[in-house]
């Protein structure tokens, strides 16, 4: 079981910049905002929609582990088959030969603005720890063990279906703007939830979990495609995703330990001050930097 957990991860870590760097390099750049969007959505709706048939399978056929885990092999499967017949890739001009892009010439050629991406993407991370604790926080609370499940179906739900309208908006509007306003709402999450870990205010303070979510996640991907160099996104988002994985484990290790050591509510004031500093970061940088152009609707 751990070797299978082991695969899923490392098989979600190969797929994930190739992905990114085709959604990107396949949609207009004026609407890299909306595909972006879009991909979250359906991401998350199939990440709260397979859990669910999982449990009614298991209920169907009296737990029975193997069965299920056959059918989870099906969408695999299809992905397969559609990325074999139904996706293009973009063609490469003639006589380019491909090369290791891992080469100092080449992490040259990634940017200031590319970096300082990744960096912002990294202390946003660091104040989104795993939503294991957003569980742990009702179930601290008094919600039954048999509920705790709808607090991530809550989350992902105001995600998926806010990933693609606001992605579509952040293809119309700054890049700041958008970006601030999903850490306000995530600092506002952070603090309704050290305040209380039940009743009306922690189940807003996962709504509003799943709408910052919505506002960023989408956004921080366009925003490395539009930094990168055309022929190395794939290197891009790799980088970007290694520096936020990393910074994910941090951030979910410190958790625990604030958890442990004052309580509940000193990791949600945490993950609070570390938005904080990244709304801090986002401001400087649109007033000492160069916002990143826009193409034309």
């Amino acid at each position: 079981m751990v070797t299978a957990r082991l695969l899923d991860r490392v098989g979600k870590g190969i797929r994930g910049a190739p992905r990114d760097a085709l959604v990107a390099d396949l949609a207009p750049p004026d609407q890299r905002g909306a595909a972006f969007g879009l991909r979250q959505s359906l991401d998350t709706v199939g990440a709260f929609l397979g859990p669910l048939l999982a449990m009614g399978l298991m209920l169907l056929w009296a737990n029975d582990f193997r069965a299920v885990f056959w059918v989870a092999v099906i969408p695999a499967a299809l992905c397969i088959v559609v990325l074999v017949c139904g996706v293009k890739e973009p063609e490469r001009p003639a006589g380019q030969p491909r090369t290791n892009p891992i080469r100092r010439e080449n992490l040259r050629r990634l940017s200031a603005d590319y970096w300082w991406v990744v960096a912002l993407g990294a202390i946003f991370t660091l104040a989104r720890f795993s939503e294991a604790f957003l569980v742990l926080r009702l179930q601290q609370g008094g919600l039954p063990l048999a509920l705790t499940p709808l607090a991530l179906v809550l989350m992902s739900l105001v995600f998926s279906l806010g990933a693609y309208p606001l992605g579509r908006l952040s293809d119309r509007m700054s890049d700041t703007t958008l970006l601030a306003g999903g850490l306000v709402v995530l600092i506002a999450a952070d603090g309704l939830l050290a305040w209380r870990g039940n009743g009306t205010v922690a189940w807003l303070g996962i709504a509003l979990w799943g709408l910052h979510m919505a506002m960023t996640q989408g956004l921080l991907a366009t925003m490395v495609a539009a930094t990168a160099p055309a022929d190395l996104r794939g290197t891009a988002f790799g980088m970007f995703n290694l520096a936020s994985g990393v910074a994910l484990l941090i951030a979910s290790a410190l958790a625990g330990l604030l958890w442990d050591q004052w309580g509940a509510s000193a990791t949600f004031i945490a993950g609070g001050l570390f938005s904080t500093l990244a709304l801090a970061g986002v401001l400087w940088r649109a007033r000492t930097g160069t916002a990143l152009p826009k193409p034309p609707l």
